[in-house]
């Protein structure tokens, strides 16, 4: 691709001084062909675009003077000053290098949504949940649905490893491109808070945007709640705003103060959806079980029986919400709900683990004090309705290097709907593990029944022993991940494959 052409796709464009179009001579640099945008200074090559970005550690515009001996097409730059006055290539001063490395991303691969119908969702919890509810609708109108999001990327039975909920731009709309090309016709993708507040999904144009909740969690890096909820919001202003589809949907929870808040820019259709009367979408639960979940659905379209093969409100909010998405593309609800009827569930999310003793055990990712309340919460309603003295067992932990001030309050939501309690090791990264569960235990209000055990696999066996048929057995906080961080090592280590071996 023509470095000319990548330069176009900037916006705003640093060689623009007005609204005119960009004109060059053909002897101007800008015609060279560009070989592969890089942002690691040691990967530079000639022909490549460098793009030099300000981190919390590191900013690689120091880096200037070497890359720029590497004879790179172009360099990208919040600020001239360390570009070499030697330097023949162009040099682009963006106001933003991580926005205009999304831009370049998308167009050095041809802007692969444009092809596909892109849902994405953010929110603090139910955002893996949707991506594959939006797959199970979609694919049952024949549209193969790829998924970008926490656990995997995944088209029908092709999956890639991913060490992040949303890549870099690079990795991010190459695995869009390889999607497209490997048949895919849709996208849903997790949308994070830092890939908002960082600009990774930048450059996407998304059909459909939808907001599940916002509670406490990485405050270690956005600091406050308004600062999470502000790169949140962004997918609803700035990327709705940037978008070149059409129509547009944005689903939003209205049932809490943050959806409520949220500012969508037009012309988007906002479809509130909840538990509450006063929103569009409203769900009222008639029945719900282990495995299944009944309620009706209020809509302006018509009024719907609806049943899912989750537990808990908040996998009915997560449906309705994926119901109401769909409407972008014109899917009427009752063929949304239809299709959800026969959902397999997602790994690591509200889990069971089948076994013969008659104990209800889940392997679940909730890892916030509102994520473990809402499973903790379904669980409690479902288990006095299957047994009247049936007993409930958590084991949890909490990660290192990350907020502290979540861990105590996950305490308090542990005890409060639990009736046994036991602390253990999550990922404490290079955290003392011990420490931490010092700093969950504070969070403790009563001397009801709990206890620590550091190792993980102990723990599980522990609460797998005091429990008898009918009692509830919840191993929270790493769902999915099948290894746990110790130091800067990561081990094999799965909730899911201990609870198994321990339970034959």
């Amino acid at each position: 691709m023509k470095l000319k052409e990548l330069i176009e796709s900037l916006d705003p464009n640093p060689l623009r001084k007005n609204k005119e179009p960009l004109a060059f001579s053909r002897l101007d640099p800008v015609w060279m062909d560009v070989r592969e945008l890089q942002i690691d200074s040691r990967q530079v090559l000639p022909g490549d675009i460098f793009v030099a970005m300000k981190g919390t550690r590191f900013d690689s515009h120091g880096e200037l003077a070497s890359v720029c001996g590497r004879e790179p097409a172009a360099v990208v730059v919040e600020s001239r000053a360390q570009v070499p006055a030697t330097y023949k290539g162009v040099v682009l001063e963006v106001p933003s290098s991580r926005r205009a490395l999304a831009q370049l991303a998308a167009r050095y691969n041809a802007d692969p949504s444009l092809s596909l119908f892109c849902f994405g969702v953010t929110g603090t919890n139910g955002k893996t949940s949707c991506t594959y509810l939006m797959e199970k609708i979609l694919s049952a109108l024949h549209m193969p649905t790829g998924i970008i999001g926490t656990i995997q990327h995944k088209l029908r039975d092709h999956v890639w490893p991913t060490e992040a909920t949303t890549p870099g731009p690079i990795e991010l709309q190459k695995r869009i491109a390889e999607m497209k090309d490997a048949g895919a016709k849709a996208l849903a993708m997790e949308v994070s808070s830092h890939a908002l507040d960082q600009f990774r999904a930048d450059g996407i144009h998304f059909n459909a945007v939808m907001f599940t909740n916002l509670t406490r969690d990485h405050l270690d890096y956005h600091q406050t709640m308004d600062a999470y909820f502000a790169a949140k919001q962004r997918l609803f202003t700035d990327l709705m705003w940037d978008s070149r589809k059409g129509p547009l949907v944005a689903a939003v929870n209205g049932d809490g103060p943050w959806g409520r808040r949220l500012k969508v820019a037009f012309p988007a259709e906002v479809i509130t959806y909840g538990q509450t009367k006063d929103v569009d979408f409203y769900a009222r639960i008639t029945e719900m079980s282990f495995r299944e979940t009944k309620f009706e659905l209020q809509t302006h379209l018509g009024n719907f029986k609806a049943a899912i093969p989750l537990c808990g409100r908040y996998n009915v909010d997560n449906a309705v919400g994926c119901v109401a998405s769909a409407l972008a593309l014109g899917i009427p609800p009752n063929v949304s709900l239809a299709a959800l009827e026969s959902f397999a569930g997602v790994p690591g999310r509200l889990q069971m683990v089948p076994n013969n003793r008659g104990v209800h055990v889940f392997v679940d990712y909730a890892h916030s004090p509102d994520a473990l309340e809402n499973v903790l919460g379904a669980l409690r309603q479902v288990r006095t309705d299957a047994k009247a003295d049936a007993k409930i067992t958590t084991v949890f932990g909490c990660g290192g290097d990350r907020d502290k001030g979540k861990r105590p309050l996950m305490a308090g939501v542990a005890e409060t709907f639990s009736d046994r309690v036991i602390v253990t090791s999550d990922n404490p990264r290079t955290e003392d593990a011990g420490q931490i569960v010092r700093e969950i235990e504070a969070g403790f209000k009563t001397q009801g029944p709990r206890e620590s055990i550091l190792d993980r696999r102990e723990a599980i066996a522990a609460a797998l022993r005091g429990a008898g048929p009918g009692d509830v057995v919840l191993i929270a906080g790493k769902g999915h991940e099948d290894y746990q961080i110790i130091g800067t090592e990561k081990r094999h280590f799965s909730d899911y494959e201990t609870a198994q071996e321990l339970l034959r």
